[in-house]
């Protein structure tokens, strides 16, 4: 097993964007950036750590369609998914253990 990236706001949402995606509607760099509402310069590099750890693949469109660039496809590995759920399970484990339900933080409890 590889150690999971750290699950920022932003992995979560690019990992949620691609856990959506289905194989007969894949999903691009850019698509990715709109469904997550992030930026090119967070969504790459995010790309990236989870391609060197196996969890994602990536493929080039077949032809050069014309008014565009050709598009790089992106999809989750079978492992990706296992590991993502596990991880986004541990995670939110933690979450409740550090903060029971109906605990507000320190400056935000109700009047």
């Amino acid at each position: 097993m590889t150690t999971p990236p750290r699950l920022t706001k932003a992995t979560l949402a690019v990992i949620d964007v691609l856990t959506a995606a289905n194989e007969a509607d894949p999903m691009w760099g850019l698509r990715i950036c709109e469904e997550a509402d992030l930026g090119p310069g967070t969504v790459y590099p995010i790309l990236e750590r989870l391609a060197e750890i196996g969890w994602l693949t990536s493929y080039w469109e077949a032809e050069q369609p014309s008014g565009r660039p050709r598009r790089r496809y992106y999809q989750l590995t079978g492992a990706g998914r296992m590991e993502a759920a596990a991880a986004k399970a541990a995670r939110e484990s933690r979450r409740r253990r550090w903060r029971p339900r109906g605990t507000a933080a320190p400056g935000f409890e109700a009047p």
